[in-house]
């Protein structure tokens, strides 16, 4: 990041709908998939949600704009007391990539979780993720799992 660069991570805001909009359709194309609108609209009401269940969001912003997304929860796991933090999405702008985006959204839940007393935070990604591999191995550990879905 150079002196001119100013990279925010912070919590969703109603206002960031059409810019969240716009990345989570760019992360979702990227897994070649889409969602339906009634899809994403309650998404975004649960990520500004306050139940405990919903999940929460943080953006990066540089310069005014928002470039990064992740959304993460908090849940019980059956081998320990305390909760622990799922990563689900993580999507920075190709524009601003190598810029530290990535890795703020990582920290900034890792922050999140360690506010929230969830000692493990988790993620996955498609084996092909080779670019964002790159980062997974410098700020976490391969899991040795292999993840299966139901049919």
């Amino acid at each position: 990041m150079t002196g001119s660069d100013a990279l925010t991570v912070r919590p969703l805001i109603l206002s960031d709908r059409p810019a969240w909009g716009d990345l989570w359709t760019a992360y979702l194309a990227f897994y070649e998939t889409t969602r339906q609108q009634d899809i994403y609209d309650t998404y975004f009401e649960r990520l500004l949600g306050d139940d405990p269940q919903d999940y929460n969001c943080l953006v990066a912003e540089l310069d005014g704009k928002l470039v990064g997304l992740t959304h993460f929860l908090f849940h019980r796991h059956g081998w320990k007391v305390e909760n622990v933090c799922y990563l689900q999405d993580l999507y920075a702008d190709p524009a601003v990539r190598g810029r530290g985006i990535g890795r703020a959204l990582v920290e900034g839940v890792y922050s999140a979780a360690d506010a929230a007393s969830a000692p493990s935070v988790y993620w996955l990604t498609q084996d092909f993720n080779t670019e964002a591999r790159k980062l997974y191995d410098r700020i976490g550990t391969l899991s040795p799992f292999i993840k299966y879905d139901r049919g």
